[in-house]
């Protein structure tokens, strides 16, 4: 049996690893193995794993945080393998921070009503996790090759088959899972690597699969921002009693939500927005230098030395943040086995949509999520199973070009960030949809085939965005301020075939 596994984040490797205890197993990366979200990661996993915390008690976090469109399936699924996901984790040599004492060290983030974040590192968790994840991969039997895009699924008879790359070489396998990961560098202010495109689930749309809920794209409420980059400030910050100030110096957080600087991340983003406009301002300040400088340059170093490069000192005073798009709720439909509805064809990670987010992640749910669907979808191909079951719910088809293109990564990701951003309006998304157009009707540049995927998926977030008439999570429409009874279903999306 061949598996391809399609990316080398957490939820890559891991299947890599996993598939190959019975298959033969080749994993291609886009770039280099370590260039991945993952590695970007700073504040931790999440999982209840101590006497005073509960699997339901951490689904019930999750639930109410996903306003309305967590799957309860997925989201038990996703809680309760929680345990065994860092006993995963710990055997492939994960060293999580501990206390005195030697217990694994747990902290609390946006939206937990209780501490259960492992960290490594400080704030330096995905360095930690990419690392032993790369260690182990090096040892095991599996075929991998970095620098090779892939353009395209093999389908035949409505199976894949495999997968063309950017060589024009075309990979056979019995089983395909795509772990590409996210999609905020298709805007210009993320703090995702720049090869995090949505490349997934324009591959996967293209091959029929069915698409979910892609207009959930969520924007970190604080980054460093710059013309052309984001520098992630941990939530853990604020976990340890960071605090978010106006342009006055004063707190404006508890007057929007009891838990304040905690509160759910869209929640937290979109008062900030409203904030930086009523102030006029491109940012709004993050105040953690009360506590102890000692103690921050101990539990935050990356934090600490990234922005003090940047020209901040997190120990001296109040520094300027702003939302930048961070993680993508949507993605690919799987069901909790790592199903898509294409035959052989799987997904995990963060290109996938299990449902366990709903409209707005919680934090430090992102890496458990990797480890638990990427395990399930092996043995999903361990066992030869069947596509998933075409979900519940109306399908919008979209019947245009699927092979897009744009005329340069800078106009695309200009029209997403200024059109498709944290705030939406109809007139926006039109202009951003009609802009699409004209680039698929021009052909775009077909040299790059990335960047044709990329604008794809950024369609798909478009026309799904213009779709949803209402306020939901992550999604901030301002001419629907509220959250509509009708719209507390999921978006569903397929290629119209001819």
């Amino acid at each position: 049996m061949h598996v391809l596994v399609i990316g080398s984040g957490l939820a890559g490797i891991n299947a890599a690893l996993l598939a190959s205890e019975f298959a033969d197993v080749t994993l291609l990366s886009k770039s280099e193995l370590q260039d991945t979200n993952t590695q970007r990661a700073q504040g931790g996993i999440a999982a209840a794993i101590t006497a005073l915390d509960d699997p339901r008690l951490h689904a019930e976090d999750t639930i109410r945080a996903g306003a309305g469109l967590c799957d309860p399936v997925a989201v038990r699924a996703l809680t309760a393998e929680g345990a065994n996901a860092i006993e995963r984790l710990l055997k492939l040599g994960v060293n999580f921070d501990r206390d005195r004492d030697g217990e694994l060290s747990l902290a609390t983030e946006g939206a937990h009503s209780t501490p259960r974040v492992l960290h490594a590192g400080g704030d330096q968790t995905g360095v930690h996790i990419q690392s032993a994840l790369m260690r182990r991969l090096a040892e095991a039997n599996v075929d991998v090759r970095t620098g090779v895009a892939v353009t395209d699924l093999t389908i035949e008879a409505g199976r894949c088959v495999g997968a063309t790359t950017d060589g024009r070489e075309t990979i056979l396998a019995d089983a395909v899972i795509l772990a590409t990961g996210g999609a905020g560098a298709l805007y210009r202010t993320t703090t995702n690597p720049a090869n995090a495109t949505g490349d997934g689930v324009a591959l996967a749309f293209r091959a029929g699969a069915v698409v979910r809920d892609p207009e959930f794209v969520q924007f970190h409420p604080t980054a460093l921002v710059s013309e052309d980059s984001a520098f992630l400030i941990s939530e853990a910050l604020r976990g340890e009693g960071a605090v978010l100030l106006n342009s006055d110096g004063d707190r404006f957080m508890a007057d929007v939500h009891p838990d304040a600087e905690l509160a759910p991340r869209s929640v937290v983003a979109q008062a900030m927005t409203e904030t930086m406009r009523r102030d006029d301002s491109e940012h709004v300040l993050l105040d953690v230098s009360h506590l102890d400088s000692d103690f921050l340059r101990e539990r935050f170093p990356g934090v600490y030395r990234g922005a003090l490069q940047r020209g901040h000192d997190i120990t001296a005073g109040p520094i300027p943040v702003a939302p930048a798009a961070h993680y993508h709720m949507g993605g690919i439909y799987t069901d909790i086995d790592g199903r898509t509805t294409v035959q052989g064809l799987f997904a995990a990670g963060e290109c996938a949509s299990t449902g366990a987010h709903g409209a707005n992640r919680v934090a430090s749910n992102s890496l458990l999520e990797a480890v638990v669907f990427s395990s399930r979808a092996v043995e999903s191909v361990r066992s030869n199973a069947n596509q998933a079951d075409i979900p519940e719910g109306e399908i919008g088809t979209l019947r245009l070009n699927p092979i897009c293109g744009a005329p340069s990564w800078s106009s695309l990701r200009r029209t997403m960030n200024d059109l498709v951003g944290i705030s939406r309006t109809d007139r926006d998304l039109r202009n951003a949809i009609e802009h699409f157009g004209e680039w698929s009707e021009r052909g775009g540049d077909q040299a790059d085939p990335s960047l044709t995927l990329a604008a794809l998926t950024a369609r798909l977030i478009a026309e799904a965005a213009l779709q949803r008439t209402e306020t939901r999570g992550s999604h901030l429409r301002l001419d629907y301020p509220d959250a509509s009874p009708a719209w507390q279903r999921h978006s569903l999306w397929q290629l119209a075939r001819e």
